[in-house]
């Protein structure tokens, strides 16, 4: 399935069947053409994408058939071998064209379609692929992080209802947020992951308060959620009570099969060959591209042997390697570009207006903001002890 190793001079390329090369062709076509030019250049010039950008690529794609193909195929998704899948991911992100946003395709619905209720699959899953519900994470907490299953957030059992209090954090996007998917704890007298519930809380519910945290790059995308006595429908329960942590880690599995953005640092390092112009004929700079597209190749091959192992729908052990190596590389090339960028990387606050290119005043705002790479979906300390134990045997 794979073709030769690649030269200096060219890029790899799989030796794709007939039916694969059209595959990859269709989808290439599909997202050049179909998702809107301004849209694609907002991605490819590393620009914070509003709402509305998201909703409409997001849309469009779900009209199509090519938001969520991982979903089984009652609720929009399309029966592909797992080649196809990595194709159209990878086609996906080479056209600039925004993934599908992950709390929605990637997290709740799939828990939703393997977990939820026949009446929760029905109302919530057609508009989780549209986007006409945006979904929010209700995970982490000030002293739950990594260490998840130490959430204290509770939800106490009262009629037909659960009353939740407590508070999570980092809630990238929540200012968005129409639901939250919420693990709870509804048993606090067993073992700490025993006790833990998944609850979905409608955002606009009385005395559910969304507050901004302001990011170090001086963007607003996280936040934190306060509930005081939140009254939820006791019918929101996501499978049996206590069952969440099942739950939790089908949720994180799945969120790690795709979160090493092959394509896309791919495609911000050919950027930054363009970018460094000159440049490149200073040897250190040169040994720099060459050691990242050459570390990109590696775990390209690496994610080809993650899929040709993973065809029973269970995420792969190596997945935590695509995480591990995936995020390390994505933020070495932004530090790539701060570096090339020179003191003009310090005018990351400058306007339009500025006379200096815009590559150059993304390149401190997208390196700052990429520093969460290596904590969110598992931090890379956890992702190196499963390493660890599930591939060394350690």
């Amino acid at each position: 399935m794979m073709g030769t190793p690649p030269t200096q001079e060219t890029p790899m390329q799989l030796e794709l069947s007939a039916e694969d090369a059209a595959f990859r062709d269709e989808m290439r076509t599909f997202f050049t053409t179909q998702v809107p030019q301004e849209i694609r250049d907002a991605v490819a010039a590393r620009r914070e994408l509003t709402k509305e950008q998201v909703v409409e690529s997001q849309r469009i794609l779900n009209e199509h058939g090519l938001a969520v193909p991982h979903w089984p195929t009652e609720w929009g998704g399309r029966d592909w071998t797992e080649l196809q899948r990595h194709i159209w991911n990878e086609e996906l992100q080479r056209a600039n064209v925004p993934i599908p946003l992950a709390f929605n395709a990637s997290m709740i619905g799939p828990v939703l379609a393997q977990f939820g209720s026949q009446e929760q699959k029905e109302k919530f899953l057609p508009k989780t692929a549209s986007l006409e519900i945006w979904w929010s994470q209700g995970f982490s907490e000030p002293d739950a992080g990594s260490d998840l299953a130490s959430l204290r957030t509770t939800a106490v059992r009262d009629g037909d209802h659960f009353v939740v209090n407590g508070q999570k954090t980092w809630t990238t996007l929540g200012q968005y947020g129409d639901w939250i998917f919420m693990l709870v704890r509804t048993d606090p007298e067993v073992k700490k992951q025993a006790g833990i519930s998944m609850l979905l809380i409608d955002m606009t519910t009385p005395r559910v308060t969304v507050r901004p945290i302001e990011l170090i790059d001086g963007g607003h995308e996280v936040n934190e959620v306060w509930f005081e006595d939140v009254r939820v429908p006791a019918e929101n329960l996501v499978g049996e009570l206590n069952s969440g942590w099942t739950q939790a880690k089908f949720l994180l599995g799945n969120e790690r099969v795709g979160v090493a953005p092959v394509g896309s640092t791919k495609r911000v390092l050919a950027q930054a060959k363009e970018w460094a112009g000159d440049q490149l004929s200073d040897p250190m700079v040169a040994a720099r591209f060459a050691e990242l597209e050459n570390e990109l190749l590696a775990l390209e091959l690496t994610a080809l042997r993650v899929v040709a192992h993973s065809s029973d729908g269970e995420p792969h052990p190596a997945s935590s390697v695509l995480k591990l190596k995936g995020t390390e590389l994505q933020q070495a090339v932004s530090e790539l570009v701060v570096d090339l960028a020179g003191p003009a990387s310090l005018a990351s606050g400058a306007g339009d207006e500025s006379e200096l290119p815009e590559w150059t005043r993304r390149a401190t705002p997208v390196y700052l903001n990429l520093r969460k790479a290596s904590i969110y979906g598992g931090s890379n300390e956890i992702q190196r002890q499963i390493i660890s134990r599930t591939i060394l045997g350690l």
